[in-house]
């Protein structure tokens, strides 16, 4: 079971990436709402894998993936965009994220990349 932490500044979507994940029998440890809160979080609980969205106010997903590999040059971020993002996923890969899912999430997907990741 990986420990994973959720940052979007949308409560929806993270309620609805938070059961995914918890029916997909994973552990949700934290969530942050912003890519500062995502960062300060992040060094505190230490997560098995992040979840991050790209745009959100304060930081976006992009600066908080560089800022939490810092930290951690071996976190663990799979970023989560709307579609018609394919530039900003590739500035997130380059970032340092590992994988990207796309909104609206499918449940198959999100748990597949997870998995994928966490064997990374």
């Amino acid at each position: 079971m990986a420990k994973i932490m959720i940052v979007d500044d949308a409560a929806f979507m993270r309620m609805m990436l938070s059961t995914i994940l918890i029916e997909g029998g994973h552990e949700v440890i934290a969530e942050a709402t912003n890519g500062e809160e995502a960062v300060r979080i992040f060094a505190a609980t230490k997560p098995d894998l992040v979840t991050m969205d790209i745009t959100m106010p304060e930081m976006d997903g992009i600066a908080a993936v560089r800022e939490i590999r810092k930290i951690s040059p071996s976190a663990k971020v799979v970023m989560c965009s709307a579609m018609g993002q394919q530039g900003m996923v590739i500035d997130a890969i380059s970032a340092g994220a590992k994988d990207f899912v796309v909104k609206p999430f499918q449940k198959e997907r999100v748990l597949e990349s997870i998995v994928k990741v966490l064997q990374s």
